[in-house]
């Protein structure tokens, strides 16, 4: 399993760069899961030694355009998880470099320190699915030590950083007028598309920093498989696991009706008028966003992102739920608020040896 943020007839899928290079075939059909999984298990993308990995080089020297074995990778997880989408390398304009260079650049020295630590490359595509995806990189010994992020370069060239958060919050929910949701995360000419690229980015970071940790259960484990003393210093703090049906549960859902239908990016579950009562109801949790809610490695990246956003860059981070101009509801972020001075105590413990 991997973080994200119809299928045609069976046929063979050859990665286009592959094609060009007269590469073998794809390992698998197109409907095989099955096959799909296996190779992923066993794929190159995650063994340190199938990667240049320079951990001294600067971020802004580990950018590119996806290479051929991680299409690959990207297209068997689409077919293991159902995504119509098959991912192809993205082609890179110097205006659309500089602002991700700039998205990099302006983090704080201390985040780039962590992360550089961890970060095998930031890659792009067009059409993978969803916004961001990290997966894990393992060293000789099979263990997780590294990560390497993908975004969607076609998702992020036309969006500022307000219209893609706006987007991405509207997502769980089925449109309907005169009610609208808008999220704000800058103001006045700082919503602009290096933002958006640097928030997204900080999700992605989020979980890249927590590879090989104890700060949630790694997400290529079934939570049923996870042994019953393992303790996770974030995650035990909202999660727990219920083995019956192989899956996570929050110790806020007797209260939190709505969590369980809440969905990204691939379909609504949500009626429109479902927004305020279920962004109420998350007031009552310690979850910095609604994304947060839905999975214990989500709950962390989104808590990174807000909180380096928030507190270390001193941005707005802010939902607003209105009815024809009317505002209903204000969702701001939380981190002076009681419910998340837990988690605000871990991340700070996370961050605080590169004081």
């Amino acid at each position: 399993m991997t973080l994200r943020a119809g299928l045609a007839a069976v046929a063979i899928f050859l990665a286009p760069a592959a094609q060009a290079q007269g590469a073998p075939a794809f390992p698998c059909a197109e409907t095989d899961k099955q096959c799909a999984w296996k190779a992923m298990e066993s794929h190159a993308t995650h063994r340190l030694d199938g990667w240049k990995a320079d951990f001294t080089s600067p971020l802004a020297e580990r950018i590119a355009a996806a290479p051929p074995q991680l299409v690959e990778y990207l297209t068997l997880d689409n077919i293991f998880n159902g995504f119509p989408e098959r991912p192809r390398a993205a082609e890179l304009d110097a205006a659309f470099l500089d602002d991700v260079r700039g998205a990099l650049a302006e983090l704080p020295p201390r985040i780039s320190q962590l992360i550089g630590e961890r970060l095998i490359g930031l890659y792009f595509v067009e059409s993978l699915g969803g916004t961001g995806f990290t997966d894990h990189v393992k060293d000789a010994d099979g263990k997780p030590v590294a990560g390497f992020v993908v975004l969607d370069a076609a998702v992020l060239r036309s969006r500022t950083a307000n219209a893609w958060a706006s987007w991405k919050e509207n997502t769980p929910f089925h449109a309907q007028e005169p009610l609208r949701l808008d999220a704000r995360i800058e103001d006045g000419a700082q919503d602009n598309r290096k933002n958006a690229i640097q928030y997204i980015l900080l999700h992605e970071l989020g979980h890249v920093l927590a590879i090989g940790s104890d700060i949630h259960p790694p997400w290529y484990i079934a939570p049923k498989d996870l042994p019953a003393s393992a303790s996770y210093r974030f995650s035990d703090l909202s999660w727990k696991v219920d083995r019956e049906h192989d899956s996570y549960i929050t110790v806020f859902d007797a209260d939190f009706t709505q969590r369980k239908n809440v969905a990204y990016y691939f379909g609504a579950k949500l009626a429109a008028a479902d927004m305020v009562a279920t962004y109420a109801n998350l007031e009552k949790t310690s979850f910095p966003s609604l994304y947060a809610a839905t999975n214990p490695g989500d709950d962390f990246a989104e808590a990174f992102a807000s909180y380096v956003h928030v507190v270390l860059l001193q941005r707005p981070w802010q939902v607003t739920i209105s009815r024809s101009g009317e505002v209903l509801k204000v969702f701001k972020a939380c981190w002076d608020e009681p419910r998340c001075a837990d988690k605000r105590k871990v991340l700070e413990q996370i961050l605080k040896r590169l004081d």
